[in-house]
């Protein structure tokens, strides 16, 4: 479930076997289904004009794409228990921060690889601006990044604990 660098991906079983039926799927019966769709608008005649089979080219391609996504992730992902209680940001921690030294305009997200983003809190990449200066510390602590507008944000890091799904 959590991601501690480019190359290792964290993954809780259930986040594994999820994605892997996403896989297994994708590979079998959605391309199967995505073949079929692409033969019979081949069918309707020239291909220059035809809706249908460019949307169905679109489709496979988004299709495979996301196969490889999968394939890579779940080829470097490493099964195993969410990071320690242990008070220090890491991925996989939910972490609630205070902008600008005002406790009042707090903010709380969870710092995992985009890939395992829930609706129920937002997520934030380790190798975000943000992730990446909060990662490693404690409550307490304070870090700087950088906006998209190039200026800088002070953040204090108010707690940080694990994910709990």
């Amino acid at each position: 479930m959590t991601q501690t660098s480019e190359s290792v991906t964290w993954l809780t079983q259930e986040a594994y076997d999820q994605l892997k039926a996403e896989l297994d799927h994708l590979s079998g019966p959605a391309r199967t289904e995505i073949a079929k769709k692409i033969e019979a608008a081949r069918e309707e005649g020239d291909l220059k004009e035809n809706a249908g089979y460019h949307a169905a080219k679109e489709e496979q391609g988004k299709q495979e794409a996301r196969v490889r996504q999968l394939e890579h992730l779940l080829r470097t992902a490493k099964v195993g228990e969410a990071p320690a209680d242990t008070g220090v940001v890491a991925p996989g921690m939910v972490v609630t921060i205070a902008f600008d030294g005002d406790e009042d305009d707090t903010m709380t997200f969870l710092l995992a690889s985009r890939e395992f983003a829930t609706s129920d809190i937002e997520t934030y990449s380790p190798q975000s601006p943000l992730g990446g200066a909060v990662t490693g510390k404690r409550a307490g602590n304070e870090a700087r990044y950088e906006l998209p507008n190039g200026k800088m944000a002070m953040v204090k890091v108010i707690d940080a604990k694990p994910y709990q799904s």
